[in-house]
């Protein structure tokens, strides 16, 4: 199969943040009133270790169960079984993604209800599968629904085809089609027909009437597996991974008994289909935007790199923290040994010990990575505020017989963003 790659390969990162040290304060009065008019290569950094973990985002797709749907699904489509019921911000409108028994594993179907679980139209027809049914995506203003889709398997070719991971979720009684008996309600409206569909996983829209069915990605060979909306529902931050890619790696997670973890290049996709590749180097963690919609940062193991979602040519820097992490986990090593030093100190004298340390001493060089047991790559990102950028490290290993799966070392930090001074003439 010949692949295709999208897009240009993007200029090398030209600018590295620069460290605001303690005169943040100061930047703030020299430069712009609002971070949205700073880009990219003109901001200060602050690195702050082991902070408290940021507020939970707030869910704007509602995965709750709509007993109204539930309902219709056991009164009038007794063949077919609801999967999940989501419902769009403005909760006019739920989307419900169901299977029917005949269907392979993994493939799923999408119809748009109205809020109070009336259906509204039929979504996908029925040569179309839906992929990775927990990262469809309502618009933050309800307007629009992205997902991910490619041609459905043939029934006649399902046993001797190779199908993706995300096998359908095991559903127990409570959730299964309760009365097969009920003879079915009027004839749902007919899904549309002549809608475009690939061999591998691409973006849909699909408006808040279940109407206007489109792929806004057509990149046969590409699998698109994540992607977020911008708070202003402009476009789409996303990860990408070509099939080859995504087989070889599948496979060696697959010898080694561990769940594969997708790993994918980042890219912008703007409502219109225009796509921009925001970089070449892959990552397995989750894009995100800046609460204005004008930045998406991107996480690389030790590495930051925020890029402007707007410009000609738009800007984009890096923020190395591989010295920060190595200082602050040296740190962190250090007052977790003290804590547990006191602690087997009172279990043993019986008598009160002080866990104070002198960890927040400063290292003379930089401590060796492989003496620290809490210096992680980055494995989540959450940008809270405009000048707020939350990150957590980790060591996490997913492994398929679950009892084997670790998450150890969770550590919040964050970046206070600021603008640069602004130069004097």
């Amino acid at each position: 199969m010949r692949f295709l790659f999208l897009g240009t390969t993007i200029a090398a990162l030209s600018v590295i943040f620069s460290a605001c040290g303690n005169n943040s304060a100061g930047n703030t009065a020299t430069g712009p009133s609002s971070l949205k008019d700073v880009p990219a290569v003109r901001l200060n950094y602050r690195y702050e270790a082991d902070v408290p973990p940021p507020d939970a985002a707030k869910n704007a797709n509602t995965d709750e169960r709509s007993a109204a749907v539930q309902g219709d699904f056991d009164q009038n489509r007794p063949q077919e079984v609801l999967d999940k019921s989501i419902f769009s911000p403005d909760r006019k409108r739920i989307l419900a993604v169901y299977h029917r028994a005949t269907d392979a594993p993994a493939e799923f179907r999408l119809d748009m209800y109205t809020g109070d679980g009336k259906i509204l139209k039929r979504i996908t027809p029925d040569t179309m599968a839906v992929h990775f049914p927990d990262t469809i995506r309502w618009s933050p203003d309800s307007s629009t629904v992205a997902f991910v889709a490619m041609v459905r398997v043939a029934s006649a070719d399902i046993q001797n085809e190779q199908l993706p991971v995300n096998p359908a979720p095991e559903m127990n009684a409570a959730e299964t089609n309760s009365n097969v008996e009920a003879s079915p309600a009027a004839t749902p409206p007919p899904a549309p027909a002549n809608v475009l569909t690939f061999r591998t996983e691409q973006l849909y829209f699909c408006g808040a009437e279940g109407d206007g069915l489109k792929p806004v990605t057509q990149n046969e060979g590409l699998i698109y597996f994540y992607y977020v909306w911008s708070p202003d529902s402009t476009a789409l931050a996303a990860l990408a991974a070509t099939n080859r890619e995504w087989q070889i790696l599948n496979q060696q997670a697959d010898l080694k008994g561990e769940v594969y973890l997708p790993v994918g290049r980042s890219r912008m996709i703007e409502k219109n289909g225009r796509e921009r590749r925001l970089d070449d180097a892959m990552t397995t963690v989750q894009p995100v935007w800046s609460p204005d919609s004008s930045k998406i940062a991107v996480a690389y193991d030790k590495q930051i790199r925020i890029y402007d979602a707007a410009g000609n040519p738009p800007t984009q820097a890096a923020i190395p923290l591989r010295n920060n992490l190595l200082l602050s986990s040296q740190t962190y090593d250090r007052d977790q040994q003290a804590k547990l030093d006191a602690a087997n100190t009172q279990a043993n004298a019986n008598i009160p010990v002080n866990g104070q340390s002198n960890s927040t001493q400063g290292a003379a060089t930089l401590p060796d990575e492989n003496s620290l047991v809490s210096f992680n790559p980055i494995v989540l990102l959450n940008w809270t505020a405009d000048d707020l950028l939350y990150f957590q490290t980790a060591f996490v290993k997913r492994m398929k017989n679950e009892t084997d799966s670790v998450t150890s070392f969770p550590r919040w930090h964050r970046l206070v963003l600021s603008p640069q001074p602004a130069t004097a003439k």
